[in-house]
């Protein structure tokens, strides 16, 4: 650690054109991931093209910007409309909305934006700190690893199965059924009907916004059809347009374990290539669940959820600069944005670029953490325009949203059947709900699927033995952890089962008395 570089890279950042570049990527990011539909990664490639005549740490000040910024702008969506603004941002809906509809939505959102900006912090710490380190470790990571680790997220979905495990376990077959649609990994093209738009398969984004926004608008339309009077809380949103900082803080502080392994579960789960901040919210969650003190309250507007999900999902960020930086291997798409901008500016990524550009490696740092004041400072000053979302009458909002979701669907692929996608898993989340049947289990299912059948057949590929998943000791320990998962769950549904029948038992025995 070079304290000469570090001190050289907060003297190039720390000026008024870098931190208004900043602040710039930051705001955009942060409306970006706001919009349902409209994703940061889309943000980033737009922007792309106008960093071409900034300099090097200038034009990467803002796409980081724009990163980070999008991770956290999810969770306004999520908490004021339960719609996920982006994929990453969907765990958050489980405790956001119900604290929405229970008139804290300023507590939510506080709570989300200083989880967003500690996990933030922390992800860039450990950048900083083990970057270089991690790297190594992360090649260690072959197709039996990341299978196993799939595994392991894939059986969350018990956790996420609600009252029913059995309709839990439907609804995440489902999703893994919807993930072999298209190309096989070995080339094949299967259960596309004829149907030549199906050869590529189901993009996550159509399906996440039919499942999460089309079915809650559908719902907010019966509403409005049954002339169901709007709670009064939220009625009376107006008035709660500041965030209640000390109540937020006491959350915070009450969560400060959960706040410290989300934010290392994001960080390691984010360096990892084809892992994805979708499933490291999952684990966060799940972890944080049970680990919490008041797990029965999970779902129902826990802080602790949000805290799980929002400082993991913003850690994801500094564990995914660890390859691309130290290694020049994206972790997602986003980061693949970055690899081209560096390119660009006439950066190779690599081992290398720690001797020759220390003072561009150390900017990065320092970006990401003044990106993660930045998201304090704006969406706080933006809050009382966040909260008016929810005095609108859903009269307006509910084609305002449609107009937004379907326009965001197109703009994927730029095609009409995405549109159709939206609609028709729409009306399937509308029809789940009514049966009570999870909707989260379904997108797990989707996101893990195609990831789990392609490092499997890689896997084989390599060698056609199922040895090394268990040889392999990383493969080992995440099997270890996936039985660990399933015992411990059904542990947990057999003792919340005698929880609800001994009371009514008692009740009962009272009665005869």
């Amino acid at each position: 650690m070079d304290i000469a570089m570090v001190l050289a890279a907060f003297q190039e950042v720390l000026h008024p054109m870098m931190i208004l570049s900043i602040v710039i990527g930051v705001f955009v990011g942060i409306i970006a991931g706001a919009i349902p539909g409209f994703t940061f990664t889309m943000a980033l490639i737009l922007a792309f093209p106008f960093t071409f005549g900034m300099e090097p740490i200038q034009g990467l000040a803002v796409m980081i910007g724009i990163y980070i910024g999008g991770l956290s702008g999810g969770l306004i969506s999520s908490i004021l409309l339960g719609i996920p603004g982006t994929p990453s941002s969907v765990v958050t809906t489980f405790d956001g909305y119900p604290m929405t509809k229970n008139g804290e939505a300023p507590r939510a959102l506080g709570v989300g934006i200083v989880s967003s900006v500690i996990g933030t912090i922390i992800g860039a710490i450990i950048l900083f700190l083990l970057g270089p380190i991690i790297a190594k470790g992360s090649l260690l990571f072959g197709p039996w690893e990341i299978f196993s680790l799939v595994v392991f997220a894939l059986t969350l979905i018990a956790g996420l199965s609600g009252k029913s495990m059995l309709k839990g376990l439907i609804a995440g077959c489902l999703g893994l059924l919807i993930g072999t649609v298209g190309v096989s990994p070995t080339g094949t093209v299967r259960f596309d009907f004829g149907i030549p738009e199906l050869t590529s398969g189901f993009s996550t984004l159509p399906v996440l916004i039919g499942l999460f926004a089309i079915s809650q608008l559908l719902m907010n339309v019966e509403e409005l059809k049954s002339a169901i009077p709007t709670n009064q809380a939220t009625s009376n949103m107006k008035k709660l347009i500041r965030i209640p900082y000390g109540q937020v803080f006491v959350d915070i502080f009450q969560e400060k374990w959960n706040v410290l392994r989300s934010s290392i579960i994001g960080c390691f789960i984010g360096c990892l290539p084809a892992a994805g901040a979708e499933s490291a919210t999952f684990i966060s969650y799940d972890q944080a669940k049970k680990f919490g003190k008041n797990k029965a309250k999970f779902g129902k507007g826990h802080p602790g959820g949000i805290v799980a999900s929002e400082s993991c999902n913003n850690a994801v960020a500094g564990g995914a600069f660890i390859p691309t930086i130290t290694l020049g291997i994206p972790g997602d798409v986003a980061q693949a944005v970055m690899i081209g901008a560096l390119i660009l500016h006439g950066i190779n990524p690599g081992p290398a670029l720690f001797t020759q550009q220390p003072i561009l490696v150390n900017s990065i740092y320092v970006v990401i953490i003044l990106s993660a004041i930045s998201i304090f400072f704006i969406q706080t000053l933006l809050l009382p325009v966040f909260t008016k979302i929810t005095a609108i009458p859903k009269s307006l909002m509910v084609p305002c949203i449609l107009v937004i979701s379907t326009v965001g669907a197109f703009a994927l692929n730029n095609q009409l059947f995405d549109v159709m996608l939206v609609f028709i898993f729409g009306l399937i989340g509308f029809i789940f709900h009514k049966i009570d049947v999870p909707l989260s289990p379904i997108i797990l299912g989707l996101i893990l699927g195609p990831t789990l059948e392609k490092e499997m057949t890689r896997a084989y590929q390599m060698d056609p033995s199922i040895i090394p998943f268990f040889t392999r000791p990383i493969s080992l320990v995440f099997l270890i952890l996936a039985v660990g998962s399933i015992i411990f769950t059904i542990i947990q549904l057999k003792k919340s089962g005698k929880a609800q029948t001994t009371p009514s038992n008692h009740e009962e025995s009272q009665t005869h008395l």
